[in-house]
């Protein structure tokens, strides 16, 4: 049979959970899971170089996946959970009380998808102008912090490495916090996870428009990263239907001569929760050669096909303008939390 090499038609995402499913064994690379309010935590600790095809740069990484934040409840645990997680990001990175904080949000504010960063920076205490106030006592419980947005390149003009440097040259602060939208090969990520890292992170990598990497490396300063994947293209689209639909066909094969099962609305199953999927023979039998290729090399065809064409379009869900207000309002107080020592239950 004729082999297609489909290596390059990698498919970049940004976060260490969907390189994780893609490649199950990784040398260099400890993953520890936990359970927490409703929220799953992946820890994840890249100890050294891995191979060029899964683009992480060593650090730690701690990927935190939730249920919809439009519910109360849900959106409090969250909050609960990622200043948990922040404040062992702050100690794990040495950062003291004393030193100065610069949160950036990245990102179009005029592209809903793309507004995670700046709409945090409209919800960060800022304290850094009272710090600068001779004579005014300052509570101790809150840190010396400064905000900005600085917009992308294709409204200013200028590249936002050449800005962040610029003002961390002007305002010397002591570490940064960046908050930025990301992209992900998965359906079930999609406004539904939070990644934080002190690896740095790329503006614009998981759209294939990098602007260039902001971390300690470049900038001389500590980085501590949050993102959240609000888009996916049309290749992850169409690969998880498929993965989908094996798992509905085999749900019902293994399901269709149980009575209590026939009284059962189809449309009422979730079939995701289940642990079940169809065999290989099964698959080959529904889809003929596509049914003997691994989730990686369907992703990788799928890719092959649409982007000659201008389809692999980036999709974002319908209710994206409610849920990116959540998700900012929800990011933004776990950070004054971390930065300020502030009770996650407020």
């Amino acid at each position: 049979m004729h082999e297609i090499d489909l290596s390059k038609y990698n498919i970049r995402t940004d976060l260490i959970s969907d390189t994780i499913d893609a490649y199950n064994k990784m040398d260099g690379i400890i993953i520890d899971k936990e359970k927490v309010d409703n929220a799953e935590i992946i820890r994840v600790e890249v100890l050294s170089e891995v191979p060029d095809y899964l683009d992480k740069k060593p650090g730690k990484y701690v990927t935190i996946a939730f249920n919809d934040v439009t519910d109360i409840g849900n959106r409090k645990d969250v909050i609960n959970v990622l200043t948990k997680e922040l404040k062992g990001f702050i100690k794990y990175m040495k950062i003291k009380k004393s030193m100065k904080c610069l949160v950036i949000g990245l990102g179009n504010d005029r592209s809903t998808p793309d507004s995670v960063g700046p709409k945090v920076i409209d919800n960060i205490i800022v304290t850094k102008h009272i710090f600068e106030v001779e004579g005014i006592k300052r509570n101790k419980e809150y840190r010396n912090v400064s905000a900005f947005a600085p917009g992308v390149f294709g409204t200013s003009g200028i590249e936002t490495m050449s800005i962040i440097k610029g003002i961390i040259k002007e305002t010397s602060p002591d570490f940064l916090v960046i908050v930025d939208a990301l992209a992900s090969t998965s359906i079930d990520r999609v406004n539904k996870t939070v990644q934080i890292t002190d690896a740095g992170i790329s503006p614009g990598s998981g759209v294939g428009n990098t602007r260039g990497e902001l971390s300690f490396d470049t900038l001389g300063i500590p980085v501590l990263a949050l993102g959240v994947p609000t888009v996916v293209d049309a290749v992850t689209i169409v690969s998880d239907t498929i993965n989908f639909m094996f798992k509905k066909f085999g749900y019902s094969i293994n399901n269709v001569n149980k009575a209590s099962e026939k009284l059962k609305s189809v449309t009422n199953v979730n079939y995701l929760d289940k642990d079940v999927d169809m065999n290989a023979a099964d698959k080959r039998k529904l889809l003929g050669i596509l049914g003997d290729l691994s989730d990686e090399e369907i992703k990788s065809l799928i890719f092959e096909v649409l982007t000659p064409v201008g389809y692999n379009l980036m999709v974002t869900p319908k209710e994206v303008d409610f849920v990116i207000d959540k998700l900012s309002l929800v990011i933004g107080k776990a950070i004054n939390n971390a930065l300020h020592n502030q009770s996650e239950k407020k």
